[in-house]
C-alpha cells in the first residue's frame, strides 16, 4: 500500500506512544454474489516495532528508545511489484479474450 511506504521512516509522536502500524490488504471473494468481486479488508501488522536508541527525540521512552514504524520498504516494494505483474496479467488475458471472441465472430460470419 501507498500510505505504507509514505509512512516507512515515521516514529511515535509521544514518549510510549505507537508509531505507525503497517496495513496489509486483504481480498477475499464473495461467493453467491451475481458479480463475484472480490471484498476488501484492511488488517493492520502486529509484528514488533523496531527500536533504536535515541535519548535526544521527543518520542523516545525513559531508556532512550524510540520506536519506528514495523512497514519495511524492501516488502512493500516486492508487494507492488507482485500486483504490478497480476495486473499485467490480467490485462493480457483480457486482451487475449477479445481476440478469441474477435475470430470466433469471424468464423461464424463466414
Amino acid at each position: 500500500m501507498v500510505e505504507n511506504i509514505a509512512n516507512v521512516r515515521s516514529t511515535a509522536s509521544v514518549p510510549d506512544g505507537e508509531p505507525y502500524r503497517r496495513k496489509i490488504a486483504v481480498f477475499e471473494p464473495i461467493t453467491g454474489s451475481t458479480d463475484e468481486s472480490p471484498a476488501i479488508r484492511i488488517i493492520r501488522d502486529k509484528t514488533e516495532f523496531p527500536t533504536v536508541h535515541s535519548p535526544g527525540h521527543a518520542a523516545a521512552d525513559a531508556d532512550g528508545n524510540l520506536k519506528l514504524s514495523n512497514v519495511r520498504l524492501n516488502v512493500e516494494m516486492s508487494a507492488l511489484r507482485s500486483a504490478m505483474r497480476a495486473y499485467e496479467a490480467n490485462l493480457r488475458t483480457i486482451a487475449t479474450f477479445d481476440d478469441l471472441k474477435g475470430k470466433t465472430l469471424a468464423l461464424l460470419k463466414s
